[in-house]
């Protein structure tokens, strides 16, 4: 009795098909290919994967940026106002354009590993040019409008370049995985493979060596760590409660700040309040009160009618930091019921817990009652307010002879970068306020050096804080609690840099073995191509007892895809003839012509 045998047997591969299907809609097993990629396909490659790199800088900045977050409301407020949380839209899309290329960056890996050709499918390619435009108009926007942002980038790499490097080197190493694949499935040596080696290899060492070249303030001996920088609050506890409010300035000193603050400005009758803004109608219910006038100038307001508006609720109700939730029903009372602030109440504040207080001062407008006198305003309400002389950090620039010859007392102080520390000297300025961008290690060190203290704002961020921290920054200015978040003795980062490099090249050099490993086991079995699916259906030839998906293909090479017919089982008498035909090439597409 003749005994039957099928030529192939066929077994459903689902991973192997949806990764087909979802990155190029091919389903079908006729579909697929390990035809080398066309050029067309690889430039699209070259765009995913410039894509998935701009977008995962573009991630990294946005990431970094919510220390300033604040900021760049306020920027927009200015523009539109309107206040509203511009951040928000900007984190919703980037976060998903980055989660959709990074998986299309996943699976075209897939395909490249299983040694499959690469062919993105067009509705992807819509997406990937639509996540590119985005995301390029989005730099080009932030470089118009908010382009020193960017500093925050090589800032915040002090603090985070040692754990990104551990992460790129997890992240090359498992690369390794594919360029062994490759090298595996190679019948013979190229050139462009000799290259892809070489590159690869390239990429591992200098990574491997990155941190000779890594110069971080947070690698440090914790005995040479200076002094706790002195916490100023900005605008009080800006984060806990309204800013410029009396509640504001009490939270912060509650969190032990060495000093307060705040912005001021001139009623027109002559009384300095607080008050950040140009208007009234963000942090105020002038819109309730008075709203014929919600969009005149604060300072056109005397302060018999500033003492009706609220300036509590807007901090409830839009959640600006989004710590409400986090408030007692007693601090939600306090904070709801809290009014305009004068310059006396603060400087008062300030006197009683021996506390300095720094103000900047806004000169009003020309039609002004008080455009000419702002100063002296200003000046006697300090003076009368009792407070020691020595706490006052004087800024403002205009008539500062003047003022320095009535309050000899005031630390004279300046928001402007000067060309060095000794022309601040000869100025008489002994305390200078500058935006954390606007420093770095060497002008930290030279104002130290010439008793100039610094002052860096505004620093929110646990990091940041870090960063200015071990770099020897004397104070900062902050709108709620920061500590010491990251700090590493330089042995410990030696000892741990060099353990990662030693385990990562352990696990390139053992998966490069075992890919070469596999690759000699299967051709010495016949197979001379090296490919999944082709070894598995070649070893199933050879099962007589197996419950399997048997796929009879007709021996006619078909003209569509409708052309597959079953035929007749094949006996063992013409299994010779049709078996010698057959190639391990085509067993990922229908078989060729063969007739018993």
């Amino acid at each position: 009795m003749v005994k039957h045998q099928p030529l192939q047997v066929y077994e459903r591969q689902l991973c192997l098909s949806c990764i087909t299907g979802i990155y190029g809609c091919r389903w079908k097993r006729y579909q697929r290919s390990q035809d080398d990629t066309t050029k067309w396909e690889l430039l699209w490659s070259f765009v995913l994967l410039f894509t998935f790199g701009l977008l995962l800088l573009w991630s990294y900045f946005w990431w970094e940026a919510h220390n300033d977050y604040s900021e760049y409301n306020w920027f927009l407020y200015n523009q539109s106002g309107e206040w509203r949380d511009g951040t928000a839209p900007i984190l919703a899309t980037t976060a998903a354009g980055f989660t959709y290329i990074a998986f299309l960056m996943v699976l075209a890996l897939c395909h490249v590993a299983l040694g499959q050709q690469l062919n993105l499918h067009w509705l992807h390619k819509m997406g990937v040019m639509a996540a590119l435009l985005t995301t390029v108009v989005g730099v080009i926007s932030v470089n118009q409008t908010w382009s020193y942002e960017w500093d925050v980038v090589p800032i915040s790499l002090q603090a985070t370049g040692p754990f990104l490097h551990i992460g790129a080197i997890a992240a090359v190493t498992a690369l390794s995985w594919i360029v062994a694949g490759q090298v595996a499935r190679a019948n013979k040596t190229s050139e462009f493979l000799v290259l892809v080696i070489l590159l690869y290899f390239s990429a591992l060492f200098a990574l491997y060596t990155v941190p000779l070249y890594i110069t971080s303030p947070c690698i440090m001996d914790p005995s040479n760590l200076k002094q706790r920088p002195d916490v100023i609050g900005h605008q009080g506890a800006a984060t806990l409660a309204p800013e410029n409010t009396m509640r504001s300035f009490q939270r912060a000193l509650q969190m032990n700040v060495t000093g307060l603050e705040t912005d001021v400005t001139i009623s027109s009758d002559g009384v300095p309040f607080l008050m950040h803004d140009n208007g009234l109608r963000r942090t105020t219910d002038v819109q309730k009160v008075f709203p014929e006038r919600q969009w005149d100038d604060a300072s056109l307001f005397n302060w018999t009618d500033l003492q009706q508006l609220n300036t509590g609720h807007w901090f409830l109700k839009d959640n600006p930091f989004g710590t409400v939730q986090t408030l007692s029903f007693r601090e939600k009372q306090l904070i709801g019921n809290q009014s305009v602030c004068s310059l006396e109440q603060l400087l008062k504040l300030a006197s009683f817990n021996k506390c300095t207080v720094v103000f900047k001062l806004r000169r009003p407008p020309p039609e002004h009652p008080r455009h000419y006198s702002w100063i002296n305003d200003t000046l006697q309400t300090v003076l009368k307010s009792g407070i020691l002389q020595s706490l006052v950090f004087w800024t403002p620039e205009e008539y500062r002879e003047e003022v320095r010859q009535m309050a000899p007392g005031f630390v004279q102080s300046s928001l402007v970068k000067a060309e060095s520390p000794q022309t601040l000297q000869r100025e008489g300025i002994s305390a200078i306020f500058l935006r954390y961008n606007q420093a770095n290690t060497r002008e930290i060190r030279d104002f130290s050096q010439q008793n100039i203290n610094l002052t860096l704002y505004t620093v929110n961020e646990p990091w940041l804080y870090s960063v200015l921290w071990c770099s020897g920054v004397p104070s900062v200015s902050s709108e709620h609690i920061i500590s010491l978040l990251c700090l590493q003795k330089p042995d410990e980062y030696t000892v741990l840099w060099v353990s990662v490099d030693l385990v990562s090249l352990a696990i390139v050099i053992a998966i490069f073995i075992l890919q070469n490993y596999h690759t000699i086991r299967y051709r010495s079995s016949g197979i001379h191509s090296y490919n999944p699916e082709q070894i598995m259906l070649s070893a199933a030839v050879r099962r007589t007892s197996r419950d399997v998906n048997v796929m009879k293909e007709n021996c006619v090479p078909p003209t569509s895809a409708s052309a597959f017919t079953p035929f007749t089982t094949i006996t063992s008498a013409s299994l010779t003839v049709c078996a010698s035909s057959l190639h391990p090439s085509t067993l990922s597409s229908p078989p060729c012509a063969c007739t018993a």
